[in-house]
């Protein structure tokens, strides 16, 4: 055939080896993209959680039938009262237990009706969304809006104390809308 033998061949190909340099060396590890990669992720799982739990607590309410034709309002906050806590944009504000707030939540004790816990954290939101709206230049509402959503089995007296905190000049909403079910 070609008439090499194989210590020939071999030896052709240590002397090729040899004459082909080495790689450099890797004397560091680039780990930015990595690091925007997990910082993507990073964004992504928070968010997720946070719209899960959203999702969590507002399967635990059966929302009340109704006839009512009204559409759902922009820029409104919203309030979910599930059987075991009063939740604002998805964060736990109060316990419920037994259809009713512990009496050291409530201003007065057992038979007050000011939760000053969910007052002050409504006055925040509004606060906060009210700077937001500023920021972009869109208006700020005249009659801040909040929507309930509770159970159909909520007493009324939690629902009472809930829009009576509310209301306080702190927080300072004026317009409750109940979420229902439409009836058909």
């Amino acid at each position: 055939m070609s008439g090499i033998t194989p210590l020939e061949q071999r030896s052709i190909i240590r002397k090729e080896v040899k004459r082909v340099p080495e790689g450099e060396e890797i004397r560091h590890l680039n780990i930015m993209p990595m690091m925007d990669m997990m910082t993507i992720l990073l964004v992504a799982f928070i968010f997720q959680a946070s719209v899960g739990a959203a999702e969590v607590t507002a399967t635990t309410v059966t929302l009340p039938k109704s006839t009512s034709q009204e559409p759902m309002p922009e820029g409104a906050s919203v309030l979910i009262i599930t059987p075991q806590a009063v939740v604002v944009e998805s964060e736990e504000i109060v316990a419920v237990r037994n259809g009713d707030v512990d009496p050291s939540q409530k201003e007065g004790g057992a038979l007050g009706v000011k939760i000053p816990r969910l007052t002050m954290y409504l006055a925040a939101l509004r606060s906060a969304d009210n700077a937001e709206l500023q920021r972009k230049g869109q208006p700020i509402p005249e009659v801040p809006e909040l929507m309930i959503v509770a159970d159909r089995m909520t007493p009324y007296r939690l629902l009472i104390q809930v829009i009576y905190s509310a209301k306080q000049k702190e927080a300072g909403y004026k317009r409750f809308r109940l979420i229902v079910l439409k009836n058909e």
